[in-house]
């Protein structure tokens, strides 16, 4: 089993407890250069709010902590407009450190309650 599949493995046991409890999740998604979060609904099938260093926030190097604070308080900005404050965090199997520590921190700071 490689790195990736790995991570994807922790992703789907994650994603199966919090469908089975039926929350709506944080979820966050890194790649080298960027990273994503978004608000999805209990029933999975509606994304509420969205938030991404591509087109959000207009920032020189998107991989970086600073940028995963930005995102973290622009998607607590946005859940709490609609409606959200009480979410799971979906961590998609990365380990909580560095860029996921520091937009979930964000996201807590800003209002999200996980």
């Amino acid at each position: 089993m490689n790195k990736k599949e790995a991570r994807l493995r922790r992703a789907r046991s994650t994603r199966l407890k919090i469908a089975e409890l039926g929350y709506t999740r944080l979820v966050v998604f890194k790649s080298n250069s960027h990273i994503y979060a978004q608000i999805i609904d209990g029933t999975g099938a509606k994304v509420l709010a969205s938030a991404s260093t591509v087109g959000d926030v207009s920032i020189k190097n998107g991989g970086n902590v600073d940028a995963a604070k930005l995102v973290g308080k622009l998607i607590a900005e946005k859940a709490i407009a609609a409606g959200v404050k009480q979410v799971a965090f979906d961590r998609a199997g990365f380990r909580y450190h560095g860029r996921i520590q520091a937009l979930a921190d964000a996201a807590r700071e800003n209002g999200l309650v996980f």
